[in-house]
């Protein structure tokens, strides 16, 4: 009798089981048709969708809310990466993202050779006692700037990728993908003339922000100092902040910048020593809780009205 109900609850079990593991099929990609995407952080995921459309299922590793410099992967995203069709990530700016990809069996696209990465330099500030060097090192990417989406031209370059990869993935959709990605190419140079229009002619051409993340911006004639480095868990110095302080007198600079994603203790904290506003500037690297409603080219715009603001740009 013992051994009977043994069998039976095991059997129970193994139905179960198969029933959870079932139910989990039929809502995946690949059940329902459509081409599985991982994306590691949410530009690669605004791209994803806007180009993928109906035909694709996109999933963002980096969720609302959380700061995509210090990922972590559970078991199940590993798995998600490995076994997705297409898998949209930047090498060298996310270890946890970079070991799965490594074991992904589908294609893979790393987006910083498409972009085309730059060289921080520092954007004018160079962090003293070595906390800039570790943050750069410890992204993998050495001295290159990751922010690259905050140059619509180079997410419009990356866009194009994106079709490419999807194009080989699913050639019946083809068409689709590149004509999709060649409307998000007209919306983004639409926008990029909109930053270089908006910031042509300032008062200021000096903005103080969180962390360093808004270097691709100087092309349209502003320069951007930071209070941490390339990693908003960076902490300046003090002197740091003294010249910081310095610089914001000098310059007349009326606002600091703090963000979303990361503590703006230290920017409110500037701010409130020299009596100065705080504002947001979204470097956009994931979306916030107060942000899901909105999309890359809003943000971006609200961007643009704010250092408009700002900077007194007419």
């Amino acid at each position: 009798m013992l051994l009977s109900l043994l069998v039976t609850a095991t059997l129970g079990l193994s139905s179960l089981g198969l029933s959870s593991c079932a139910a989990f099929t039929n809502d995946s990609p690949a059940a329902s048709g459509k081409v599985s995407v991982v994306a590691a952080f949410y530009p690669l995921q605004f791209v994803a969708e806007t180009v993928g459309g109906s035909a694709v299922a996109v999933a963002n590793l980096t969720q609302p809310g959380a700061e995509p410099h210090d990922l972590e992967l559970s078991i199940a995203e590993t798995a998600e990466v490995s076994q997705a069709d297409l898998v949209v990530y930047l090498k060298g700016f996310q270890a946890a993202v970079d070991a799965a990809a490594g074991q992904a069996t589908g294609e893979i696209l790393d987006v910083g050779p498409v972009a085309g990465l730059e060289e921080t330099g520092h954007h004018g500030h160079d962090h003293e006692g070595g906390e800039e060097q570790e943050s750069s090192e410890e992204s993998g990417l050495g001295d290159l700037d990751p922010h690259f989406w905050q140059d619509p031209l180079k997410l419009a370059a990356v866009a194009d990728a994106v079709a490419d990869r999807l194009a080989t993935v699913d050639p019946d959709h083809a068409a689709d993908y590149r004509a999709r990605a060649t409307d998000l190419r007209t919306d983004l140079e639409r926008l990029d003339g909109g930053f270089a229009a908006g910031l042509r002619s300032c008062e200021r051409h000096t903005v103080v922000v969180s962390h360093d993340a808004f270097g691709y911006l100087t092309r349209y004639g502003l320069e951007f100092e930071s209070i941490a480095g390339l990693s908003p868990d960076a902490e300046p110095t003090p002197a740091d902040l003294a010249r910081l302080q310095g610089l914001i007198r000098s310059d007349g600079i009326t606002t600091v910048f703090g963000e979303r994603l990361a503590s703006p203790k230290m920017a409110q904290t500037l701010a409130d020593d020299l009596g100065i506003s705080m504002r947001v500037l979204d470097p956009i690297e994931g979306l916030a809780k107060a942000t899901t409603n909105e999309d890359y080219l809003s943000l971006m715009r609200q961007n643009l009205a704010e250092l408009q603001e700002a900077n007194q740009c007419r």
